[in-house]
């Protein structure tokens, strides 16, 4: 299902305990860190040719955390990892259904998930 660009683009994005985005609909997700960096989608975190996550969870240092973060044009974010991970773009519309599924599944455990701001 194609999601309404009002969904799909962000009012804002700030990231400092965890990744909070607010979202032109006004709903406002929270992503804990090693959730996000858990689910990065790029290449060598995700076989190309069978979609088969590679990444292990395990792997991730706990205290894991975004260094920066830029805009690729106006449809995703690239991470600068604190493990020195940088090749991940979360698009804007990936983030979301990433956090609509998690809300429909009743969320994931650290997240993501629905808070107050």
């Amino acid at each position: 299902m194609a999601l309404d660009l009002k969904k799909r683009k962000p009012r804002d994005i700030v990231y400092a305990d965890d990744l909070k985005i607010e979202w032109r609909d006004g709903v406002v997700s929270h992503y804990p860190f090693l959730t996000l960096r858990d689910a990065c989608p790029c290449a060598s975190c995700v076989d190309e040719l069978t979609g088969e996550k590679v990444l292990d969870q395990a792997s991730i240092s706990k205290d894991i955390h975004i260094k920066s973060a830029d805009y690729v044009g106006n449809y995703a974010l690239r991470i600068d990892w604190s493990d020195g991970h940088n090749t991940g773009i979360y698009s804007f519309r990936f983030l979301r259904e990433y956090f609509d599924m998690a809300v429909e599944q009743g969320g994931f455990p650290g997240g993501p998930h629905p808070r107050e701001s």
